[in-house]
């Protein structure tokens, strides 16, 4: 949720920013604001109210040692009406704050002001392309074929076991896919993020937490008996880890990596676009996530994405870095650099890694703060991305590294892998 002094302080700034998204939030932003100033009012009632209690138990305890009962059962008369007022009002003004949290949660995050308006992903800015492109041979395979022809994913298999979308990795393919895993929470570790094996079923106060409830819960697989939510990405529990927590000054910069299945119903499209491993509804991830100060929290969204961008150079693979439009913005982020290869027999590009910066949106449903030199608690920044998703990566190493021999492995897998090529 924004935080609501940032609506109070900046309200024309936040509904221009968040006019970047294509819709017109400032009614419900007036309404915010409306219900915040009828809370205030209640509050200031609910502290005149006390004001005068404190004092009229002074004025009691003064009567009864003078002697005065009679004067002193009055004013206690007083005090019994205070006290009922008083909850009255604290009533109403927990029902008020309940509406401002509902009223907010409704309200996506405002993008960053560098973030540029914009429909769809049509309109995001291609920042960076880099590496070669490479020339396949004629009567090269997409993914999906080379893999049933080295017999690495069985496709057919896992619609048997499950449904479609969750392929069955053998042999070769599951040491690759192993392989891939391991050394990208290899390199996470050495670039200082601490590793988390975290629960992969979360309540709705963690999906509350990182924004994927009540919005999109459609997308989420719900164990209904036990009212938990297959997680969506490992971002859910690494970052409730936090939730409730003031941490110092001296714990920033919190980095944390976790490995994880990652569970989407991802209901809907079919074709070529989606075939393989393109979409699945259940694949590996390594997500990295920080947790920063205000201050700071720009910069180590650089040094995220360049850190993704060492991976993806590691494995060789052609790649690009798009800066997200307005329209194009997941609902709890101020601005995403998504991370896409080249997939040479699909000839497209693929989303490999989405790093966002969601500023104080995720910390304010988390009640995620921190304590700076003056002592005075405030929101702090979630950051997190993924170093990487695993199916798209697959795909494209194995189309793109295609021979008439079979499939070269990169140089930085083979200590994983254990062989040098597919054949």
């Amino acid at each position: 949720m924004i935080p609501i002094q940032q609506i109070r302080e900046n309200t024309e700034l936040v509904i221009k920013s968040l006019a970047k998204r294509n819709v017109d939030y400032s009614s419900e932003i007036k309404g915010v604001l409306e219900l915040d100033l009828t809370r205030k009012k209640v509050q200031q009632q609910v502290d005149e109210l006390l004001s005068e209690l404190n004092g009229l138990s002074k004025e009691i305890g003064e009567l009864f040692k003078s002697g005065k009962k009679d004067e002193a059962e009055i004013k206690k008369q007083r005090t019994i009406e205070i006290k009922d007022k008083t909850k009255a009002l604290t009533d109403k003004q927990k029902e008020l704050e309940d509406q401002i949290r509902t009223a907010l949660s409704a309200i996506p995050n405002a993008p960053h002001e560098s973030v540029h308006a914009g429909k769809g992903d049509q309109d995001n800015e291609e920042i960076l392309r880099e590496g070669e492109i490479p020339a396949l041979f004629d009567g090269a395979l997409p993914h999906w074929e080379l893999a049933a022809k080295y017999d690495l994913i069985d496709f057919d298999l896992g619609s048997k076991i499950t449904g479609a979308g969750f392929p069955v990795y053998k042999g070769k393919g599951a040491k690759l896919q192993r392989a891939l895993i391991t050394y990208f929470l290899d390199s996470a570790e050495k670039a200082g993020y601490q590793e988390i094996i975290p629960p992969l079923l979360v309540n709705e106060d963690s999906g509350f937490g990182t924004g994927q409830l009540p919005d999109k819960d459609g997308q989420m697989y719900h164990a209904q008996v036990d009212n938990l939510f297959l997680i969506p990405t490992a971002e859910v529990p690494v970052t409730n880890i936090f939730r409730d927590v003031i941490l110092k000054e001296e714990d920033f910069p919190v980095k944390c990596v976790a490995y994880t299945p990652c569970f989407r119903r991802e209901a809907g499209s079919y074709g070529k676009d989606v075939r393989g491993l393109n979409r699945l509804h259940q694949f590996d991830k390594v997500e990295i996530v920080q947790i920063q100060q205000p201050d700071q929290s720009y910069q180590t969204l650089g040094i995220m994405v360049e850190y993704v961008q060492d991976l993806i150079r590691s494995l060789g693979l052609p790649f690009r870095a798009l800066k997200l439009c307005g329209g194009d913005l997941g609902t709890a982020a101020a601005k995403t650099i998504d991370l896409e290869v080249y997939s040479a027999a699909q000839e497209r590009w693929l989303e490999v890694s989405s790093v966002s910066n969601f500023e104080a949106y995720q910390a304010n449903r988390l009640k995620l703060r921190f304590k700076g030199n003056e002592q005075k608690t405030q929101l702090a920044h979630t950051l997190n991305g993924s170093a990487l998703a695993l199916p798209r990566i697959y795909a494209a190493l194995l189309e793109n590294n295609q021979t008439h021999d079979g499939i070269v492995i990169p140089e930085v897998l083979r200590p994983y892998t254990g062989f040098k090529l597919i054949n």
